[in-house]
């Protein structure tokens, strides 16, 4: 069956840095796009990342563009999400996600989600940004 593993997050400094690792399993990880997600307290699932099953196409959300980097590595069945400048508000609980096809779709922050936009996802990693 399909199993996605989330590992890496934790408590950071405001500035700090952080790197996620998905860990994915039970399907052929080249063939699909990748998203990561997050969920912060009170509110939705907001997506964050995507990119493309050969890692030729990427894409963030405008909060995060610049300091997030997402990227895979297909022999190994992981995607990554490195975040740097890390802020207060970047705290949440960090979910990655198995698309449906080969590439992703961008969500804006304020979409709501019914669980039917993905096939799979994770059981989350917490990050917390915090003094």
């Amino acid at each position: 069956q399909v199993q996605l593993v989330e590992s890496g997050g934790g408590l950071a400094q405001p500035g700090g840095s952080l790197k996620l690792s998905c860990a994915a399993s039970g399907f052929t990880f080249s063939n699909y796009g990748m998203s990561w997600a997050r969920q912060a307290p009170g509110k939705g699932l907001e997506w964050v990342a995507g990119i493309y099953h050969d890692g030729s196409d990427l894409y963030y959300t405008d909060s995060v563009r610049g300091r997030f980097t997402i990227s895979r590595d297909n022999a190994k069945n992981t995607v990554y999400l490195q975040m740097n400048s890390l802020q207060p508000e970047d705290t949440a609980l960090y979910y990655c996600l198995k698309e449906k096809t080969n590439s992703f779709t961008y969500y804006s922050p304020d979409y709501p989600y019914t669980g039917g936009e993905y096939e799979y996802r994770g059981q989350g990693t917490q990050v917390t940004v915090s003094s």
